[in-house]
């Protein structure tokens, strides 16, 4: 297809290149002509009849979707015309590249990047906590995968090619734990996440990393973080200074920061949770009772915007309850809602799409004009990236409709991604399983638990008695390695899926049946199960780690790829010595296996299937690791 784009603006023809690549076009004089025209009002048009096509946009990445549109309707349709009001002057994600351990390497942004310009997202955030260079600072990031100022400004220039804003996302208070357990940071350090208030060097330092962070990019927005500071000043700032609330502790080093980026001449943004914990009784930010002062927006510095981030909720009217608390503060907030990648492997659509459509309902509802995406790593990015792509897709069609069409929806993200819509909605049957609610709403993440649990010592295996979880996963296991094959580009996102769930199919109920056959004095069984099934289990979960981390290496720079190694390793080890356990029982070598005989109660005293968030909670009752703050 030849299309000919007759431009008032000729800063499009860089991202015209990349979209002709993309969508198998070519440019040429000779093409279908094509008008395009900008114009000063809040609406897109798209259209053609015969041989000519005209498209009107206001700024730059609402030209893209736009050309999206056009292309998408011209594989079936000779003549159309169609408008979309946009919602939201800034939607797009946020994604953790610190808190996981998982660097993103640049290609893969670009890829992302390309993406959400086809769907008409026009912003992304990279939450680093220590995964950007700061020169003043060698211990900073330090062998974490840090990017350097010259990989930001290159991916800063790639977005400003769709008319994306890539807004640096730091932290200047708490979460930076990875930082300060250098001993090179110990004079400012409250405790073991938390930065010391107060103290100049301090100052020093986050003007360092502000200098660090925006230096690369064009925008002078920053989000400079400030939340869930939990134990602010109770550490060394304590003994320094004595008891004092967090609200004045919070207000005070507020006010020392922004008179940093106030002389850089930046615009500051924050999460506003810690405000809202110090208002409520028992610190939840969620507390519907909670009480902000009644002069709140006259001691809340000017200036600057609050983000309310909520993805744990359902209903609309929760959402626009804590939209208009924030109000209080003096102007409209942010709004960041979530797509749920990280509780494991599996990306959780149901309350995902939950979240989403009672929040951007609310927001709507309440003029909120700004929205983001989340997308955490929490505990080791186990989660493929590109899984979240639907859930991007998701929070693009609700920046341009007062209400979502799912056909519209599904047309969009097969032509944005040439992804399958089906089988992206089916990644949440990994931990949707027997057991739980339709929708998976209880947030359980069981695949994460069952593959890193020890096969003698399952912590978790009460909870799962009597549930066919292997017959659920080998016929998964069947229908993401279908998927796998159908989805192209993407089949790397199922693949793993598909090697996981051959892993569960054998290891899920694999305690449960070892403790049976030991308490009914089966040693025939016993004597199969070390030389058979955990021998032929070893080789899936050798295929799974395999297979990961040839995919890690290709979304990921290397570093953090070992925290996943000791996972696997740990886990492979614990097979190993169950084989040597049960096989030294067998032929008489030792008596009984004490590990089998201890009765198995519910996870933390609840029954059925539960969360489980950290993984240190997952593999063993002892002790994991140390923690020293």
């Amino acid at each position: 297809m030849n299309l000919h784009f007759i431009l008032e603006d000729s800063d499009l023809e860089p991202g015209i290149r990349i979209f002709a690549e993309e969508f198998h076009f070519s440019v040429k004089d000779e093409g279908m002509p094509i008008q395009v025209t900008q114009k000063n009002e809040n609406i897109i048009v798209v259209s053609k009849s015969g041989d000519k096509a005209w498209i009107q946009y206001e700024h730059k990445h609402q030209f893209f979707r736009a050309l999206g549109l056009l292309l998408e309707h011209m594989q079936d349709k000779q003549e159309f015309y169609m408008t979309e009001v946009p919602q939201f002057s800034t939607n797009g994600p946020m994604i953790d590249v610190s808190q996981g351990n998982a660097v993103l390497q640049a290609e893969t942004l670009r890829r992302l990047m390309t993406k959400m310009a086809a769907m008409g997202l026009n912003m992304l955030m990279l939450y680093t906590e220590d995964s950007y260079e700061v020169q003043e600072q060698p211990y900073f990031g330090y062998m974490r995968g840090r990017y350097s100022q010259d990989e930001i400004r290159q991916c800063d220039d790639y977005a400003n090619l769709f008319g994306i804003e890539l807004i640096p996302c730091i932290q200047t208070l708490s979460h930076l734990r990875e930082v300060i357990k250098w001993d090179c940071f110990a004079d400012i350090k409250d405790d073991g996440d938390t930065l010391l208030v107060g103290e100049e060097k301090t100052y020093a330092f986050i003007e360092q990393m502000i200098i660090a962070a925006t230096s690369p990019v064009r925008t002078k927005r920053i989000h400079i973080g400030m939340d869930e500071a939990m134990k602010l000043g109770q550490g060394n700032y304590l003994l320094k200074n004595g008891l004092r609330s967090k609200f004045e502790i919070m207000n005070e080093h507020l006010t020392r920061v922004l008179q940093i980026t106030e002389k850089h001449g930046l615009k500051p943004m924050i999460w506003s949770d810690m405000y809202f914990r110090a208002g409520s009784d028992v610190g939840d930010n969620y507390d519907r009772n909670m009480i902000l002062p009644d002069n709140i927006s006259e001691v809340m510095p000017p200036n600057l915007q609050y983000i309310f981030w909520d993805y744990y909720h359902f209903d609309e009217a929760f959402y626009l309850d804590f939209i208009r608390k924030h109000k209080q503060f003096g102007s409209t907030p942010i709004f960041a809602g979530g797509i749920w990648n990280w509780k494991g492997f599996c990306l959780n659509y149901g309350a995902t799409f939950a979240s989403t459509e009672a929040a951007l309902a609310a927001c709507k509802r309440e003029g909120v004009k700004e929205i983001i995406a989340t997308l955490w790593g929490d505990d080791g990015s186990e989660c493929h990236i590109y899984s979240a792509l639907l859930g991007l897709q998701l929070f693009a069609e609700h920046g341009y409709a007062q209400q979502v069409d799912e056909p519209k929806l599904k047309r969009r993200f097969e032509f944005c991604t040439g992804g399958r819509y089906e089988d992206f909605m089916d990644i949440r049957l990994v931990d949707e399983i027997p057991g739980t609610f339709e929708g998976n709403r209880e947030m359980v993440n069981p695949s994460r638990y069952l593959l890193w649990q020890q096969v003698l010592m399952g912590l978790f295996d009460h909870n799962i008695d009597g549930l066919p979880l292997d017959e659920h996963y080998a016929k998964l296991a069947i229908q993401y390695e279908q998927a796998m094959r159908r989805n192209g580009q993407w089949g790397q996102v199922f693949g793993v899926l598909h090697k996981l769930c051959r892993v569960l199919s054998v290891k899920s109920e694999i305690g449960l049946r070892i403790t049976r056959a030991y308490k009914n004095g089966d040693k025939a069984s016993l004597l199969d199960f070390a030389q058979r099934e955990l021998v032929d289990l070893i080789g899936r979960v050798e295929e799974l780690r395999e297979y990961h981390l040839s995919q890690w290496h290709q979304l990921y720079k290397p570093f953090g790829w070992e925290v996943i190694d000791f996972r696997y390793g740990g886990l492979l080890s614990g097979l190993r010595t169950a084989i040597r356990r049960l096989d030294d029982y067998v032929f008489g070598r030792i008596r009984r296996l004490e590990e089998l005989e201890e009765e198995r109660l519910p996870y933390q005293g609840q029954e059925g299937i539960v969360d489980c968030y950290w993984y240190k909670g997952m593999p063993t009752a002892s002790r994991l690791i140390q923690s020293v703050d």
